[in-house]
């Protein structure tokens, strides 16, 4: 295999129009590049930073094995890759003088990359996150179930949501990947967030989702503020938001844990989500 057997492309539908059978072909483990090729696709090129993004595939024997995509400034994102493809494409990056924060991936994967992308730049790389990806089997309620219920958020809500995200943001380490203020427009426009709210009415926890594509729709982000933790609202906003995506008609529910959290991932595996794999995130 050859560096140059990877392809890059800068526009999002001509990537999707050679790549969009592959990704189609496994929704939970291309999760990311679905839900995001399909924000750039309906919200323009500039919906995660105003720098272009960039795409890549492997072709191999006239069909795609693998692709990758960067919305700077955020991290490289692969699809599964053997030790030799992340070697090549690391290869292929490096060649072309790209620099990059970090990478994201299954577990195997990034690690692979990131030791290739050292060898070839010299660049040390750092663990980050290790994350759990998890498929809803058959939903189960959290009982005791805490008092309250559930609602979709509207426009009443939007400062409400603005303060959230940028506070889940601020809890995991991360980069937003748009404006607080434009994500909670997008997301009230299209019913996307549920609050579960206290008997007074009063937000307690938030469960976002992805559109649907490929049939998957992925649950985040959820986040309940810390003051707030350990009442059973979480597991709430999380089984009345995915209750949604199933009434949507999504053939899989996913959703992310950080392996570093045994609170998230005892309560989603409670309310019925179970492993499919793990991933890794590293910084450069």
């Amino acid at each position: 295999m050859r560096p140059d057997d990877w392809h890059l492309i800068d526009d999002v539908d001509s990537f999707l129009a050679r790549a969009g059978d592959f990704l189609h072909s496994r929704p939970a483990l291309h999760t990311i590049p679905l839900t995001v090729t399909e924000a750039l696709r309906t919200r323009g090129a500039h919906a995660y930073g105003a720098e272009a993004p960039a795409f890549g595939m492997l072709e191999r024997a006239g069909g795609i094995c693998a692709t990758f995509f960067r919305t700077p400034p955020h991290r490289l994102n692969l699809t599964p890759l053997t030790p030799e493809e992340a070697d090549t494409l690391a290869t292929h990056l490096a060649g072309l003088g790209r620099t990059l924060p970090g990478v994201g991936a299954d577990h195997e994967t990034a690690t692979a990359f990131a030791e290739a992308w050292q060898r070839h730049t010299g660049a040390t790389p750092t663990l980050h996150e290790q994350q759990r990806l998890y498929r809803l089997g058959t939903l189960t309620p959290p009982e005791p179930h805490p008092e309250g219920r559930g609602r979709i958020a509207g426009e009443q809500d939007r400062e409400q949501l603005t303060c959230w995200y940028q506070e889940f943001v601020a809890d995991i380490g991360g980069t937003a990947s748009a404006d607080a203020s434009s994500w909670a427009d997008t997301r009230i426009a299209h019913g996307r967030v549920t609050f579960w709210e206290t008997p007074d009415g009063t937000p307690v926890s938030m469960a976002g989702m992805t559109p649907m594509v490929a049939g998957q729709i992925r649950v985040t982000p959820v986040y309940t503020p810390a003051h707030l933790r350990g009442r059973g609202y979480a597991g709430a906003a999380t089984a009345e938001v995915s209750r949604a995506a199933l009434a949507a008609g999504a053939a899989e529910v996913l959703l992310f844990a950080d392996l570093a959290n045994p609170t998230s991932n005892g309560l989603y595996q409670r309310i019925g989500y179970r492993p499919v794999t793990d991933f890794a995130v590293y910084n450069f």
